[in-house]
């Protein structure tokens, strides 16, 4: 599986688009502009792939850098699609509506945030309550927690990712929509899953979380529970598919309005089952059997 959070697919126009000028319209292009998400960002290369063997003189540009960053591009009309793992705020809905067009969501996959911890660390299931006081820094060394005496190494996402907004309000703050805590200061805030799964995998004292697309045999992904003396559950698809892991979510596109012409094309071969076969092939759990 590819692990690159910054990648570029397309072999014309790619200069063009990625200049920042406004987009034309799908129906008077024949490329395609996707920014977002870095937990997306590998789906949508491999779609771009396939989707374009299929439809030769097709250019479909495919980019990290956050949910926020595709938002951003298409409140800028810079994108056509906007790759995001969480929901748009009403603040980034009416900004986009102001644009003159309304935003419209298509989940397109679902994800479970795996928590990681070097596969040397001797702690293999934590609660969602354990978890909050880790990330929140009320926790500090793994003592606490039956492991070693050594001090805890935070990862997160950039305040920009999907992720790290997800993982705050699921996790830190228990779905709680007026809750408060926030990532404990020492927290180290990393641009890519890559680079929290490459961290994981050097230091015996970290902790961080990302999609579980990312997990490699170098990291070891906890067991999550809901609450103390219930079932600790392992991220995998079977366990996303039925809910009982509890750390998992949609992943989402938006397009301008209605999709159309090409936008509309993409995403039904998104959704289609061989784009869906891309979804499992890269440990994502598919929305379409």
């Amino acid at each position: 599986m590819i692990k690159s959070s910054h990648f570029i697919i397309g072999t014309t126009l790619t200069v063009l688009l990625l200049s920042g000028c406004a987009r034309k319209t799908n129906e008077q292009s024949n490329s395609l502009q996707i920014k977002g998400s870095d937990t997306m960002v590998n789906l949508g290369q491999a779609w771009a792939e396939a989707y374009m063997k299929q439809n030769p003189g097709t250019s479909i540009a495919v980019t990290g850098g956050g949910s926020g960053t595709g938002i951003s591009a298409m409140v800028n009309n810079t994108c056509d699609i906007a790759e995001v793992s969480r929901e748009m705020k009403e603040s980034e809905i009416a900004l986009i509506e102001s644009k003159g067009f309304t935003p419209k969501k298509i989940i397109v996959a679902l994800d479970g945030l795996a928590v990681v911890v070097n596969p040397a660390n001797r702690i293999s299931e934590l609660t969602i309550d354990q978890l909050a006081d880790v990330f929140t820094g009320k926790i500090k060394n793994w003592k606490e927690l039956g492991g070693r005496d050594a001090k805890m190494v935070l990862l997160s996402r950039e305040v920009n990712s999907g992720t790290h907004v997800y993982f705050k309000e699921h996790v830190l703050r228990h779905g709680n929509a007026e809750g408060k805590e926030e990532f404990a200061p020492e927290a180290l805030l990393l641009s890519s899953s890559q680079a929290i799964a490459d961290e994981v995998s050097q230091n015996l004292d970290a902790i961080g979380y990302y999609g579980m697309g990312y997990i490699t045999a170098k990291e070891k992904a906890l067991k999550i529970a809901k609450e103390k003396n219930a079932p600790a559950i392992s991220p995998t698809m079977d366990n996303v598919i039925s809910g009982a892991y509890p750390i998992s979510r949609p992943l989402l596109m938006y397009s301008k309005g209605e999709p159309k012409g090409l936008v509309k094309s993409f995403i039904d071969y998104v959704l289609s089952p061989s784009g869906q076969e891309i979804v499992k092939k890269l440990d994502f759990v598919p929305v379409q059997k």
